[in-house]
């Protein structure tokens, strides 16, 4: 059995959390690393959240994996290597270690772009961050013992929200801005 979902209340100190890791990164990936960025619900003032941070590492290319996978590897996470996933690379901490989930991605791609609109929208948009936090707490209870179906019982409401940001992204011209570390 998987652990449980659990969804809580916004920590403030998550930031800080992904400032630390966010400078270890950059300090052990130097330019391979294009962007940094602190994504998913903890990325997202007053979200509540799985308490998992979530960070993608842009690169130019996810070959060769030994660009990247080196340095990772110093900093302790683990390569996913199992990962179906054929648009990212995954890495999780280590057992004992801060939960956290490094996705790295090709920058431009549309999984690389994806996270970033969802983050900025959610950012900008609180009534719809209100609402996506509702869908999430509802989901975590009905599938708190099956994190596949959680993430499939809110995959609907997630991309009725990628609809909306594309719809503003095109509004404001929107672009990622700069990266978080």
């Amino acid at each position: 059995m998987s652990t449980p979902v659990h969804i809580v209340d916004h920590d403030p100190r998550w930031f800080a959390e992904f400032r630390d890791l966010g400078a270890c990164l950059r300090a052990a990936l130097g330019d391979v690393a294009l962007r940094i960025d602190h994504i998913g619900s903890t990325s997202i003032a007053g979200l509540a959240a799985k308490p998992v941070i979530d960070v993608q590492v842009s690169v130019r290319s996810l070959a060769p994996v030994d660009a990247y996978r080196p340095a990772l590897l110093a900093l302790g996470l683990i390569h996913r290597a199992d990962n179906p996933d054929r648009t990212r690379r995954y890495f999780r901490e280590a057992p004992g270690a801060r939960r956290t989930h490094l996705h790295v991605r090709q920058l431009g791609s549309f999984g690389q772009q994806i996270p970033l609109l969802f983050r900025d929208y959610l950012r900008g948009h609180p009534a719809a961050a209100g609402e996506y936090a509702t869908v999430k707490r509802r989901c975590a209870a009905e599938f708190r013992h099956d994190r596949g179906g959680y993430v499939q019982a809110k995959a609907s409401f997630v991309w009725e929200v990628i609809r909306r940001a594309d719809g503003w992204a095109q509004r404001v011209g929107w672009t990622p801005g700069p990266s978080d570390a």
